[in-house]
């Protein structure tokens, strides 16, 4: 990947408990992959403004952190998941500006199909017998899997993909799932706060790891 030409603040240099960073810049794969190894991701402010967020503290989940409940261990049974097998229906879904405070518009969706059609960013499916379920998408680098969005058309399905991720993902050590900001809901799924030059220092470990996703390319069909 060819450098860009924006460049991001070290972290240790942004004034605390500041989420909301800068504007500006561009969502071309150079400048979004230098924003999410710097700590940073991308949403709009406005129509024509981007807006470059590093929340403090920020929400993560780590793998072996985890929370399977009971009930989710049951929706599980009832869904089959597939990575990178619907990509574009997968982004429409999140995407769909009647759900509440939607924020993923045109320039978003450009965005992350390239990156997603250079394999930095990968879906992952939950479908049923009625079709697509639920499902969530993200980048991913190194270790780290940056959570972007997630939808879900039936019960748990949002959840079973979430789930069906961590399992991918394994029991590395270094390596976290960044939520942004920590929710209720993903709270009783074992994410927590971390404040924001802990997340650096989680973050340095996870890019410097090897990583599952080499190995989500290409797109695999549901079983039948």
């Amino acid at each position: 990947m060819t450098p860009g030409k924006w460049t991001f603040p070290p972290l240790e240099a942004l004034p605390d408990s500041e989420d909301f960073i800068a504007t500006g810049a561009d969502l071309e794969p150079s400048t979004l992959l230098a924003a999410y190894t710097s700590g940073y991701f991308p949403m709009p402010v406005s129509r024509r403004n981007m807006g470059w967020f590093s929340p403090d503290p920020r929400g993560v989940i780590v793998p072996t952190e985890f929370k399977q409940s009971r009930s989710l261990g049951q929706s599980r049974r009832r869904y089959r998941c597939t990575v990178n097998a619907a990509f574009d229906e997968v982004l429409t879904a999140c995407g769909d500006p009647s759900r509440p405070n939607g924020w993923i518009d045109r320039r978003i969706r450009r965005g992350y199909r390239q990156l997603h059609t250079l394999g930095w960013v990968h879906s992952v499916e939950a479908w049923d017998d009625d079709g697509l379920a639920g499902g969530l998408y993200g980048v991913g680098i190194g270790g780290l899997f940056a959570g972007e969005s997630m939808f879900h058309r039936r019960r748990d399905a949002s959840k079973v993909a979430l789930a069906h991720l961590i399992e991918l993902l394994g029991d590395l050590e270094a390596t976290i799932v960044d939520v942004q900001w920590l929710t209720p809901h993903l709270a009783t799924l074992g994410a927590s706060e971390v404040p924001r030059l802990y997340y650096r220092r989680l973050l340095e470990n996870a890019l410097g790891q090897g990583a599952p996703f080499p190995t989500w390319q290409g797109s695999a069909e549901p079983d039948q």
